[in-house]
């Protein structure tokens, strides 16, 4: 076999020559092609194609590959719900360098096995989970697109060998065992992506490349925030009971929290910076087993609410100071306890603290549930 090749550069590919490219992976053909990291085979998700990607490859049968997608809306085909933190790496990192290993339940996974072809997903989905990858390169977004199939894109080389980040090194392994070689160059960053596993107790890395664990944990960190007046009553209570309840959502201590990646503060409209939380409060929290004495109030800043991924407030004057730091937080700004407002306990016995934990908690405990992590 002749390996044909194709050289796409410029700043606009050859739409044509893409289609037929993509016509011949769907027809099970093997083409490589570039990305933003190393060059890849392109493979139909198919038994015939993929038993032909491991003999190219030297690669044990069952081993499961990577997913390719030309689209962040397509992961949704592929993953029915997912959490949190990792709509945040998808929002913040693909398209790019970075490959998702995404694990699903018991029910997402029978829910898969129904929507998909049967060959399809017994190739993707193994132990529950499936790794899929957004690259951010024109011609694989191109070729991805134009494919009718799913499509696996493992790296150019064959097992044990360094992948190929050029044309050249591309047809030094492959040469001659492949249909086609799209050429538009060297890769931009020479180096694998990184494959993370998204779980509710926090990330794991599986390869390092591009992206770091550092840099991942930062990105898709996510942060509650619940604002009331002073920072002493309502919000301190309100983030130690959210706390608490997230924490036995995800099976986790409190003191966990953090190193899991999910971050739960508060702060208050008025200008009150290290005052502790009231004894009121602090009793009032004692009784549902949540501690905040070591809470000291801080002053929303519009740092804080471009920083928050969801913020709560106890009543509509706060909900208003929110909006007026940051014009877009009306997307994910809203009354803890939805369409009422929860009265301020300053100054009142502990009786009225007693019920304002008691909202506060109802409240808290509808938000846990309404959360996908």
């Amino acid at each position: 076999m002749q390996t044909g090749v194709v050289k796409l550069f410029g700043a606009t590919p050859d739409v044509s020559k893409i289609k037929e490219a993509a016509a011949v992976v769907d027809a099970g053909g093997l083409v490589a092609f570039p990305t933003e990291t190393v060059y890849g085979i392109a493979c139909r998700v198919r038994t015939d194609s993929l038993r032909r990607l491991n003999e190219l490859k030297g690669r044990e049968a069952g081993k499961p590959y990577t997913l390719h997608i030309s689209r962040l809306s397509e992961v949704e085909r592929y993953v029915p719900v997912i959490g949190m933190r990792a709509q945040k790496l998808i929002e913040r990192a693909w398209p790019g360098p970075l490959t998702i290993v995404f694990e699903l339940d018991a029910e997402g996974i029978c829910r898969q096995r129904d929507r998909l072809d049967a060959e399809v997903f017994e190739h993707l989905y193994k132990g529950n989970s499936v790794g899929i990858r957004c690259p951010d390169d024109p011609v694989a977004s191109m070729l991805l697109e134009q494919t009718r199939h799913a499509v696996v894109a493992p790296s150019a080389n064959i097992s044990g060998h360094q992948p190929a980040v050029n044309a050249e090194e591309v047809l030094a392994q492959l040469g001659g065992r492949i249909e086609l070689l799209l050429d538009s160059g060297p890769c931009r960053y020479k180096k694998n992506s990184t494959v993370v596993k998204t779980g509710v107790k926090g990330l794991e890395i599986l390869r390092q490349g591009v992206y770091s664990k550092e840099e991942l944990e930062a990105i898709s960190a996510v942060r509650f925030l619940f604002v009331c007046t002073g920072n002493t009553c309502r919000s301190p209570m309100a983030e130690g009971m959210f706390g608490k309840y997230l924490a036995e959502k995800l099976e986790l201590r409190v003191d966990q929290l953090d190193a899991a990646g999910y971050k739960v503060g508060s702060a208050g409209i008025i200008d009150t910076k290290g005052f502790a939380a009231s004894a009121e409060a602090i009793s009032a929290c004692a009784a549902r087993g949540v501690d905040i004495k070591a809470h000291k109030s801080r002053t929303l800043t519009e740092k804080l609410v471009r920083e928050s991924d969801l913020i709560f407030a106890m009543c509509n004057m706060h909900w208003e100071r929110v909006i007026a730091l940051g014009g877009e937080a009306g997307n994910k700004c809203m009354l803890l306890a939805e369409n009422k407002d929860i009265p301020d306990p300053v100054g009142q016995p502990q009786g009225f603290y007693e019920s304002c934990a008691d909202v506060i908690e109802e409240a808290v405990k509808k938000r846990i549930n309404e959360l996908v992590i």
